[in-house]
């Protein structure tokens, strides 16, 4: 039996039951694969829903405030992807009609889509015949063929990508595709994967040299950055001052609180911080540590300390990033994880002093 159909066949008796599986409608597909990168099935299927009952058609999703699609997307991370998410509802509903396109040439030139997202939704909606190659299928062909060129460089990406397409299964490919990302989701995982049961055993390379850990191999990345953010809560009568980030720098357009980023941990307690503090929020400025938490992105990490501020002065007409916010209003607004797993603890659970 080729490898093809034995992936098929496995497929047919162990696939999961997911949503997005039941329709060629290439919006549904299109979300369900733009919240679903980088994420697991698990964590994205209840965003999936969330969006999908918000967001029944292109023509909903592209008449939503930004506000309301960030707030619907927070906690996924890679907020940049819900924003081109909503750029490219839009496009859709001015210059296709409002039909979301099915076919790779017309989806690769809508804004945050690119090559794999172009070739899954045309493959899953239109059964174009374009390989889909996401991590899981990288896996599944550098163990099973033996290769072992970095997947994420260059020369690996193109000799993936053509390897791919020389074996995509011209008579169903959505079905192919549909199978050996399966395959690699729940069989050949990323770490231990039950090699025993698995029906390409005698003919896995990797399996058979022994190499199942080491393949596929992949480039480091540059080294995490360490952040440090201190943030300063001013509350007064119900209402907080939050502030609203920008662009050019990480969660563009959530919302925060002021805040001193420093080099380096600060001791709080230290002089030098307090005069950071009474420079920046006024000489009479007051402030107790509340918090502390550690967020994790993919390049940097975010040392965060959250203080009570009092005594403060704020030039409302210079910082018109800054306001005043309800508390209802601020658990409306899109916030980054960090700041929303605070505002949850300190300001909906009654332990803010």
């Amino acid at each position: 039996m080729t490898f093809q159909n034995e992936l098929i066949n496995w497929y047919l008796l162990n696939k999961r039951d997911l949503p997005w599986r039941h329709t060629n409608d290439a919006y549904t597909i299109w979300l369900s694969e733009v919240i679903l990168q980088q994420t697991r099935v698990e964590q994205g299927l209840p965003y999936f829903n969330k969006f999908l009952e918000n967001f029944p058609t292109v023509n909903d999703f592209a008449s939503a405030t930004e506000a309301k699609v960030l707030k619907l997307w927070q906690g996924l991370g890679y907020y940049s992807r819900g924003r081109n998410m909503h750029a490219t509802a839009q496009i859709v509903v001015k210059d296709y009609h409002g039909i979301f396109p099915n076919l790779h040439d017309e989806l690769i030139k809508l804004k945050g889509i690119g090559e794999y997202t172009a070739a899954a939704i045309s493959s899953f909606s239109s059964g174009e015949a374009r390989a889909v190659v996401d991590g899981n299928v990288f896996r599944v062909l550098s163990r099973y063929y033996g290769i072992a060129t970095a997947i994420n460089s260059p020369a690996g990406k193109k000799e993936f990508f053509t390897l791919a397409n020389e074996l995509l299964y011209q008579d169903d490919p959505a079905l192919y595709n549909q199978a050996i990302m399966e395959f690699g989701a729940m069989q050949c995982k990323p770490k231990s994967p039950n090699c025993g049961i698995c029906p390409l055993n005698q003919t896995c390379y990797a399996f058979n040299h022994k190499m199942v850990n080491e393949l596929p191999v992949k480039l480091k990345k540059a080294a995490q950055k360490h952040r440090y953010i201190n943030y300063f809560i001013c509350f007064d009568d119900e209402q907080v001052v939050v502030r609203e980030r920008q662009a050019g720098d990480v969660w563009q357009h959530l919302y925060d609180f002021p805040s001193i980023e420093t080099l380096i941990h600060e001791d709080t307690a230290s002089s030098l911080f307090a005069e950071m503090v009474k420079n920046t929020f006024g000489k009479d400025a007051d402030f107790k540590l509340i918090s502390t938490k550690k967020h994790i992105l993919t390049h940097q990490i975010i040392h965060v300390q959250f203080f009570v501020l009092k005594n403060y002065i704020f030039n409302f007409n210079k910082q018109k990033e800054l306001n005043w916010v309800s508390l209802n209003k601020l658990d409306e607004l899109p916030q980054p994880k960090v700041i929303h797993d605070f505002v949850q603890e300190y300001f909906f659970r009654d332990k803010m002093e």
